[in-house]
């Protein structure tokens, strides 16, 4: 038996955008999604910033169920980038700040 996915308010969405962003491993992440500006391997990003994958793993679930980022699945790989649409929703102007 499986349980229906709550629908998330406006306000509980912002809060896990504001938990997501208040860890530093998590802002990194961002900041270096933003810096390459395409979709990349969560391996890329766990090399370039140093984390195990077993971290990164933990961090892009908690950024992905922000919806800050969008992931898809290609083989054994997954995918990352930016979702701007989430950050121009509940961070207005805090993106072009990191």
């Amino acid at each position: 038996m499986t349980t229906p996915k709550k629908t998330l308010t406006s306000a509980d969405q912002q809060l896990l955008v504001f938990k997501a962003l208040a860890d530093p491993i998590r802002l990194e992440i961002i900041q270096y999604l933003k810096q390459v500006e395409h979709e990349v391997a969560c391996g890329e990003v766990g090399q370039a910033i140093q984390i195990s994958k077993t971290s990164g793993s933990y961090h892009f679930k908690l950024l992905a169920a922000a919806q800050l980022i969008t992931t898809h699945k290609v083989a054994r790989e997954k995918y990352v980038s930016l979702n701007l649409a989430t950050f121009e929703r509940y961070v207005t102007d805090f993106y072009q700040n990191i």
